[in-house]
């Protein structure tokens, strides 16, 4: 009878232990990988961050943070349960971004000397966290999943990479499309952002190098929208290469889908993988020597 007792007694205290652990990740931090380069060069992909989940619930999202929330394109189930669950525990993918505008605010893209700017309450904002390194584009071929580039010796002396081949021919050969920053005056090894992930890999064909300032097919960098209330106008420090409020079917996010505040980067690997321990087994002494970031480790983001 003790025996059993005490069975039951156990089964209650991992019980609780889940309960709170689940509460402590809705409500109080959380942990996130960064999966893209839309906030190159402040977030840059293989990085981890801390994110305060809890005073999010109690004092009001300031204009320059950078925050967590979900997906704001993603389609919510009508059951109110699911719903809930949905939005709190396990759904649409976060997405992280830079707050440009908030309640109120009058916010308007524009073009200027060919550059974009962003204008808030009339006053153009100055941005130093925005990317100013030129994007390389890379893609994963189907079925080896391999990542490819063109090599730095033939791209120091061509504004394009093989400019013939059509976005449409590549995306019938290949899987996932990414950017990463690159600086042209450096070759591969000496890369201060990616050179590890890519050095090795194959390299082919490859799209264009998009430069600062060139306008993007995928967001317009021209707009004017006053927020209403509880809306947050977001974009990602990498203009280049982010999907944002800027993107069609995206716009002003709703406060409800905001979920954290990205506080610090705990450690910063040199990979494409998702899961660090899978460089860690394949390359223990890369690892620590060449892999990892260390000098972006342990730095509070802003």
């Amino acid at each position: 009878m003790i025996k059993k007792s005490l069975a039951w007694v156990e089964r209650q205290n991992i019980v609780v232990v889940i309960l709170l652990v689940v509460l402590i990740r809705v409500f109080g931090f959380g942990l996130y990988q960064v999966p893209t380069g839309s906030m190159e060069t402040t977030m840059l992909v293989g990085e981890r961050f801390f994110a305060d989940k809890f005073t999010v619930w109690f004092t009001s999202i300031k204009r320059g943070e950078i925050i967590a929330f979900n997906d704001p394109t993603y389609k919510y189930s009508d059951n109110k349960i699911v719903n809930v669950w949905q939005r709190y525990v396990w759904g649409p993918i976060n997405w992280t971004k830079r707050v440009i505008g908030i309640p109120g605010d009058h916010v308007q893209g524009k073009i200027e000397g060919g550059h974009p700017v962003v204008y808030v309450n009339g006053k153009k904002l100055d941005e130093p966290y925005v990317n100013k390194y030129p994007l390389i584009t890379g893609f994963k071929t189907i079925p080896h999943e391999k990542f490819v580039f063109l090599p730095h010796t033939e791209l120091k002396d061509q504004p394009f990479m093989n400019s013939d081949i059509t976005l449409e021919e590549i995306q019938k050969t290949v899987g996932s499309i990414t950017r990463f920053s690159y600086d042209p005056t450096k070759l591969w090894p000496e890369q201060p952002f990616y050179a590890t992930a890519i050095s090795e890999k194959q390299l082919i064909k490859a799209l264009p190098i998009l430069q600062p300032g060139v306008p993007s097919e995928e967001v317009s960098d021209i707009f004017d929208v006053v927020l209403g209330e509880n809306q947050y106008w977001v974009m990602g420090d990498n203009r280049l290469g982010s999907y944002d409020s800027r993107g069609q079917g995206v716009g002003p996010i709703d406060g409800s889908l905001i979920h954290g505040r990205i506080k610090l980067c705990i450690f910063s690997l040199d990979s494409l993988n998702g899961w660090f321990t899978t460089d860690l087994i394949q390359h223990p002494i890369e690892f620590f020597t060449k892999m990892m970031r260390w000098s972006r480790c342990m730095r509070f983001v802003s």
